[in-house]
């Protein structure tokens, strides 16, 4: 059912394009996700273990049931390079009433 807050954006950022590929491709043949957009070339600016560090990284974004952000979440730390992956879930408050009946109907 298509209600309106039961879904989420989630933010993922992968170190390579071939390591977003693994991911997205993962999530959604898991039906874990309904979609996968990856940004390429984006530049991330973080302090780790006492360090500013720099790194391109690739951003993906992916849209789900709000069910599903845990399973999500947990696929993600198995299959990413990270000791920390960046995995951020942002609720959907509103959106194309279609769309989000789309995203129920794939991840079921």
């Amino acid at each position: 059912m298509a209600e309106i807050g039961n879904h989420a954006v989630v933010f993922i950022t992968a170190s390579s394009p071939a390591e977003g590929k693994t991911i997205a491709d993962a999530l959604v043949n898991e039906k874990l996700a309904a979609c996968v957009n990856q940004v390429p070339g984006i530049s991330s600016t973080y302090s780790w273990q006492g360090k500013v560090e720099r790194a391109t990284e690739v951003l993906l974004i992916a849209k789900t049931g709000w069910p599903l952000v845990n399973p999500l979440i947990a696929r993600v730390k198995e299959l990413h390079s990270y000791t920390v992956p960046e995995v951020i879930a942002l609720p959907i408050a509103h959106g194309n009433p279609a769309y989000l009946r789309w995203i129920d109907e794939t991840t079921a």
